[in-house]
């Protein structure tokens, strides 16, 4: 007899993430294979992380700190806030999934996002399952913030806003994001997205989460050490929010979702402020060098401040995705991101930068002739 799983679990779709590099050896028998598919920081992690983590691995016999004291503190005295205001996760997917499950309760709930956004976001909704509002971005690839609160409901309970936005890297404006807050209900939680947050933050119209946090809103800001930090092979993201949501986000969580490891790194990343700097200074040059690359063979680039770049190639992306594949070079078809017409590439290091340019100079004038 088949088991009685909820119908609204099975109409999930699982997380497709960019194909593993051992998977591609195997498959195609290659060598050598520039992975560009996973907005990974292609410096790898501090080497303050790498040091911590080396120290604490004798201790991997013990349970975690529940609290995440050190990690919590040590996040309090960089951002000015107090460790009440302070959640950590098991990467920030899991503090997305438990602000579906502690402000998402029936069918007739709504949750509001952009469209195309982070695929997680759909699964907070779906799983409840609640009324799942997905408002379409603008022309310009970006969030349209006007749409999205005239979508607001007395039904309406978390609105998630990806800033910069993944796959397509644009942001929302701080005057923008002030105006969308002062239109819609303020018991209603907005989730400020900010995984790609250092790339972005040298930008003078760029929003800090943390600022209204720190003013008392029901905003919720989430960042992670996967990607400017260089962390995301150990799953440990951060969460800055009102005490009470966050209180609820405590009585939700397992006990030790936070692993010993991830957090003696993630204290670490925090004080490695030149790691960072030298990752976000590199990230800007191989933007440039991906929106050039994408015009040389016609296609068109979506400004980015993120740590990857998205084009649209005026017709289908896959066979490009693919044939790119069969030299070694692993990117993110736009297909499984609702942008069949697209290509998201993150930056690498300078030697992927020059393989993947050679690459798509190779495949795209064949396809276009073809």
């Amino acid at each position: 007899m088949s088991a009685r799983i909820r119908p609204n679990v099975l109409r999930m779709q699982p997380y497709l993430p960019g194909k593993p590099i051992e998977e591609v050896k195997r498959e195609l028998g290659l060598d050598r294979i520039v992975k560009l598919a996973s907005n990974e920081n292609p410096f790898g992690p501090s080497p303050k992380a790498i040091a911590a983590v080396q120290a604490a691995a004798e201790r991997m016999h013990i349970y975690p700190d529940g609290a995440a004291f050190e990690l919590k503190s040590a996040a309090a005295a960089k951002f000015g806030l107090p460790i009440e205001s302070i959640m950590v996760g098991n990467g920030s997917d899991e503090l997305i999934h438990l602000l579906g499950l502690i402000l998402l309760g029936t069918e007739s709930d709504e949750m509001i996002v952009g469209d195309p956004s982070f695929s997680r976001y759909d699964a907070a909704a779906h799983l409840v399952p609640c009324q799942l509002i997905k408002v379409p971005l603008d022309r310009h690839y970006r969030h349209d913030l006007t749409a999205m609160a005239k979508a607001v409901t007395d039904n309406t309970k978390l609105i998630f806003i990806a800033n910069p936005n993944n796959p397509t890297g644009t942001i929302v404006r701080k005057s923008e994001l002030d105006k969308f807050l002062s239109e819609i209900p303020q018991d209603i939680v907005v989730v400020l997205d900010e995984a790609y947050f250092e790339f972005a933050s040298h930008l003078e119209e760029y929003p800090d989460g943390i600022d209204y946090v720190k003013q008392g809103r029901n905003i919720v800001s989430l960042r992670t050490f996967s990607k400017a930090h260089g962390l995301a092979g150990i799953r440990v993201g951060l969460g800055f929010t009102t005490p009470e949501i966050n209180d609820a986000i405590n009585r939700a969580r397992e006990p030790f979702n936070v692993n010993c490891l991830a957090q003696v790194a993630g204290v670490a990343a925090l004080s490695d402020d030149e790691h960072v700097a030298k990752t976000v200074a590199n990230n800007q040059k191989g933007l440039d060098r991906l929106a050039a690359a994408f015009r040389s063979v016609g296609a068109t680039p979506i400004e980015s401040f993120a740590n990857f770049a998205c084009a649209d190639f005026g017709r289908p992306a896959g066979p490009i995705f693919k044939a790119l594949l069969q030299l070694g070079v692993i990117t993110r078809s736009g297909e499984g991101l609702s942008m069949p017409t697209c290509l998201r590439v993150s930056v690498g290091t300078e030697e992927e930068m020059e393989i993947f340019e050679a690459a798509l100079q190779k495949v795209v004038p064949v396809l276009t002739s073809a």
